[in-house]
């Protein structure tokens, strides 16, 4: 694979501080196929003060003129969707038609998004005797993880600069690769020099000196729940601002009045796209108990569907596969029963998980409490609708969910769902709809303008 041996600072590729790289790992043969700079805190401060330096003039640039690079940004992106779409399967190991549909396509439809919404966002409104104002907060240090390389860059990057932030990238060590192809992308589509910056490295190393750093104003971080509270302790000792992108353990909660076959297909392609590792994946399913045995037979049907190295790709590393085959050698232990699946390894090569269904779960489970993060839905029962609710929200976290039944039923129960976005009967993504949790899931929230207003912070001129 194509990879810089630099980083992206001030508008051009600069040599890094150390001469230190971090390889990156093919995660289906396992073959390192490139090295990238190991970036250090004098990194990260050259690309601050690049960004510190960019953002009067981008901020002081006219909306509409922001909309017009950033879609330029999603034009080129476009041009480059087969490069990107390859470069994610090389080094997260996405099959190729999910890299093409999801990992390429979702990041240009949310980068079209923004370049709409940055030239329509009321950016000025009079209340009574007031002007206010929705002012860029500053410095943005992004900080991105490996499991949607591209969407989880742009999701960031697109409304920041929409809100007129300068920024600076640290994405995850595992795929390096994606980001570069964004900062490229940033190139050709004329954004100014320093508006956008990119470090690559560790997180404890980079990552840290980023979070840390006095002139970055907003940190805005996607991973798991631990590092989001160890960078909003960072954050909170300057009394900076976070967004936090978190964990989930999303519930599936099929009704008796579902199509409870379709409910059970959609839920475990929902678990097995991209690997399990979707921090939202409906991984618990929740069933009335009179449907209970049918579904698990139809969950087992289904998940056969989904063959290591075919349907369902490697996970990231070789780390990311042994944590999750604990998982599932935990639930045996505590008595939870696989009727899909196991521990053992599918294929010799590759960091492969066999897709894995396990019944008579209970919520106590660990399982059915901790996010695995890879190829595993726990069946729970229940005796009714307020025992459902119970189980559903019966974890610290709260990022997505599902509920299938009768419309005005099925829509009750979401409501009294503590999570921060729940899909009606399949409902279709929706890259305008706010994508962001309650609890432990995070703070704050990403895509459409409840997105954009991450990035801005209000003044108010009284007359």
């Amino acid at each position: 694979m194509r990879s810089h041996d630099a980083m992206y600072i001030g508008g051009e590729w600069r040599p890094a501080a150390s001469p230190e790289t971090v390889p990156v790992v093919d995660p289906a043969d396992e073959q390192v196929i490139a090295h990238v700079p190991a970036g250090n805190a004098e990194d990260v401060d050259t690309a601050v003060r690049a960004a510190r330096a960019a953002f009067p003039g981008w901020a002081a640039t006219p909306p509409a003129e922001r909309a017009k690079l950033i879609g330029a940004l999603r034009d080129g992106l476009a041009a480059r969707a087969e490069e990107i779409a390859a470069t994610v399967t090389a080094e997260l190991g996405a099959p190729p038609q999910l890299a093409a549909a999801v990992h390429a396509g979702l990041p240009i439809a949310v980068a079209g998004t923004y370049a709409e919404l940055a030239a329509v966002h009321p950016f000025e409104e009079k209340v009574g005797n007031s002007t206010v104002y929705a002012e860029p907060v500053g410095v943005v240090a992004a900080i991105t993880p490996w499991n949607y390389p591209l969407h989880q860059i742009v999701a960031k990057v697109a409304p920041a600069l929409a809100a007129g932030c300068t920024v600076v990238l640290k994405p995850a060590e595992d795929t390096p690769l994606t980001a570069q192809l964004f900062a490229e992308a940033v190139h050709g589509a004329g954004i100014p020099a320093g508006v956008f910056n990119l470090v690559t490295g560790l997180g404890p190393v980079a990552g840290q000196a980023l979070a840390e750093h006095p002139d970055v104003d907003l940190v805005s971080f996607t991973g798991s729940t631990a590092v989001g509270r160890r960078i909003g302790a960072l954050a909170g000792g300057a009394v900076k601002r976070v967004a936090l992108e978190l964990g989930g353990k999303s519930a599936n909660v099929i009704l008796p009045s579902a199509d409870l076959g379709k409910a059970v297909a959609v839920g475990i392609a929902n678990v097995m796209t991209n690997s399990g590792q979707t921090c939202s994946a409906w991984t618990r399913m929740l069933v009335h108990r009179d449907q209970y045995d049918e579904a698990v037979a139809l969950a087992a049907e289904a998940v056969a569907k989904y063959v290591p190295g075919e349907r369902v790709g490697p996970l990231v590393n070789a780390k990311q596969r042994e944590r999750v085959r604990g998982y599932i050698e935990k639930g045996i232990e505590e008595g939870a029963r696989i009727v899909a699946g196991g521990p053992e390894a599918p294929r010799e090569t590759g960091y492969y998980v066999s897709p894995t269904v396990f019944a008579d779960v209970t919520p106590d489970m660990t399982i059915a409490q901790e996010e695995i993060f890879g190829p595993v839905v726990a069946i729970l029962r229940y005796e009714d609708e307020d025992d459902a609710l119970a189980i559903a929200n019966g974890t610290v976290y709260g990022l997505g969910g599902a509920v299938w039944g009768e419309q005005e039923a099925a829509v009750a129960f979401a409501r009294r769902m503590d999570t921060g976005q729940v899909d009606i009967n399949g409902g279709r993504f929706n890259p305008l709809a706010p994508f962001g949790g309650y609890k432990q899931s995070g703070v704050g929230r990403e895509l459409g303008a409840h997105g954009l207003a991450e990035y801005l912070q209000t003044k108010s001129l009284q007359f």
